[in-house]
């Protein structure tokens, strides 16, 4: 805006599903979304998806991640599963302390909790009876910091010294191990435009995609820029090479 005067943009939170209801109903010029617009936009609304053009213009990788009191550093896919449906309730049963688990986790509605279900737990999570439902990422990290016993998933975005990050399976959650393949838990972050764009929406874009944001902005705000991912991955979750 700063560059382009006649230029306005406004942005509003909701997640995915409200970026890509909005973009598909012609409320909002770009809809953002954690999600391939054909996983979020299913049944009586997939027709929305096919009006949809996809603008890849980062990658974002999620780890789970506790409170730095429950002596554990790492699990394994399964140990996450059990923890997340409930089946596993205190740390001493993975490695940990003699300590309740409390979850901490996203809102159905959320893009994070879609990926983190899909490549990390390969199956969905449980709102378990004494759970915490939180949506904005700075406050689950505030919680898990917070509270004994806490796990949640955030962005690499969101890691500090405040919280454990947990490794996946002995790999440890960083932008490299992502843009190899070593790390799975990631997404794309999608811009949707419905058709394809136009105009100041197309600058726009193309301004996201330029390294003037890609080499600085992206990578400083702790997300991964798409030219420097070695491998793709489909609506399907079917990872090749580029």
């Amino acid at each position: 805006m700063a560059d382009n005067k006649d230029v306005t943009i406004t942005v509003n939170g909701g997640g995915s599903g409200a970026g890509l209801s909005q973009v598909a109903e012609g409320t909002v010029q770009i809809g953002n979304s954690d999600v391939f617009a054909e996983e979020k936009l299913k049944d009586a609304d997939a027709e929305k998806a096919k009006s949809l053009v996809d603008h890849q213009v980062a990658v974002v990788s999620i780890a789970a991640v506790a409170n730095k009191d429950v002596g554990v550093d790492n699990l394994t896919k399964a140990q996450l599963v059990d923890i997340f449906t409930g089946k596993v309730t205190n740390w001493k049963d993975v490695g940990g302390k003699d300590q309740k688990i409390v979850l901490v986790n996203r809102p159905a509605s959320s893009g994070t909790r879609a990926t983190f279900e899909k490549f990390a737990l390969g199956t969905k999570s449980e709102d378990l009876s004494g759970s915490i439902t939180e949506d904005a990422s700075g406050t689950v990290r505030k919680l898990v910091s917070e509270t004994p016993g806490a796990i949640g998933y955030l962005a690499l975005s969101y890691l500090d010294d405040s919280i454990q990050a947990l490794k996946y399976e002995g790999v440890e959650p960083k932008a490299e191990n992502v843009a190899d393949g070593k790390y799975p838990v990631w997404a794309y972050e999608h811009m949707y435009t419905k058709g394809e764009p136009q105009g100041a929406v197309k600058a726009f874009l193309d301004y996201m995609l330029s390294d003037e944001i890609q080499k600085k902005d992206v990578t400083d705000l702790g997300y991964i820029p798409v030219g420097d991912m070695k491998i793709k991955r489909d609506v399907e979750g079917n990872v090749s090479n580029k």
